[in-house]
Order: C-alpha cells, then structure tokens, then sequence
C-alpha cells in the first residue's frame, strides 16, 4: 500500500534476489550513493551464489548418501573440479580446515561452503598458466618434437619431482596418451586441460 513501507524497504535498503531473478535498483528519487551500494552488494552477492551453486553441484555428485556428507578423498577432485589447482599440501591444509575436530573420514557441506567460498573469492590455487605448462613440456622433450613417448612420460612422472601415484599416472595417461602413436602430443594437451577463467 502506498506509504507503507514492508521490512527490508525503503530509500536506505539494499534489497536483493540472488535466486537469479535479479532485483530492483533503489528508486532514482533517491541518493546515487544509494545506487552504488546497491551496485556493490548486488554484484558481491550475485557472485557469491553463483559460488555457491557451483560448490553445492560439485559437491553432490560425491554426496551418494544424500546426508550433506562426502568421503574426505574426495575433497582433492571436488576442488579441482571447481577450477582450483591446489599441490598436496595446500590440499592438506584446506582439508584439516573443513574437517571435524575429531576426523571421521567425512567432510559436512556446511564446513566446507564458506570455505570453498573463500578459496574462489581470493582466487586460490590458481592453475598454471599455458605458456609456463608449455615451456615445462617443451624441457623434457629435448629432441624438439612436439611429444613425449608413453615411457618417457611415465619416466618423468615417477623418478623427477613430487612423483605422481599409481592412479593420479593412470589418470593422466588416459587423458594425455594418443592411443594410436602411444605418445604426448603436449601443444594439444596443454590446449585441452587449461581451464578456461571466462
């Protein structure tokens, strides 16, 4: 009714939807200052959902029980599925943040919402870039010829650096080996796992 004011209204509200309907921008009658507030809380609170609704659907594919729960193994692919990119200790680290003062092998949703939701928002675990993916490959092929052989590959995989275990290697192989020349083609590689920030 007209001047009436319903809670959460009015000239020094900020109101918003962030269900995707999008909501109404204060009345032009009032303070641009109003507006700009509004601008900024909308946007945060438009990105901040949309964070939400990709941690919620990343982490309900590992939810077989339905009961907001997923086994703690499973953290390390959720997260990277969320387009993060963290090594083994960050991992660690974020695991042992989200997880129960009394471990159960089990990490709640609602422990590791707000803090997936952070890791986005500061834009944690960022991936490698491709050209650094690149310049790596191209060390290990000192021949010059734009792949790297399966044997090679696992050679490097397992004797140099972090070594990579038995099921990150045979995830990696099937992903990155050409059945047909049993080799790295490593430019369309690196073209097929950067994840795409847009």
């Amino acid at each position: 009714m007209p001047g009436e004011e319903r809670s959460g209204e009015g000239p020094n509200s900020v109101t918003s939807n962030v269900k995707g309907q999008g909501s109404e921008p204060p009345d032009p009658q009032y303070s641009n200052s109003a507006t700009a507030q509004w601008k900024r809380c909308t946007g945060q609170e438009i990105i901040v959902a949309e964070f939400h609704r990709k941690i919620k659907e990343a982490f309900e594919v590992f939810d077989h029980e339905a009961n907001n729960t997923v086994d703690v193994r499973e953290i390390g692919t959720i997260v990277r599925s969320l387009g993060c990119c963290p090594n083994e200790g960050e991992l660690h680290d974020l695991i042992a943040e989200v997880e129960e003062e009394e471990p159960t092998g089990y990490i709640r949703f609602e422990k590791f919402l707000p803090v997936m939701t952070n890791v986005l928002l500061e834009r944690r675990y960022r991936p490698i870039p491709e050209d650094i993916l690149l310049r790596a490959f191209e060390v290990l092929d000192t021949a010059k010829r734009g792949f790297l052989s399966k044997e090679e590959l696992i050679k490097y995989m397992t004797e140099e650096g972090e070594p990579f275990s038995q099921e990150e290697m045979e995830e990696m192989l099937s992903a990155a080996i050409d059945p047909e020349s049993n080799s790295i083609h490593y430019k369309d590689y690196i073209t097929m796992m950067v994840i795409d920030e847009n």
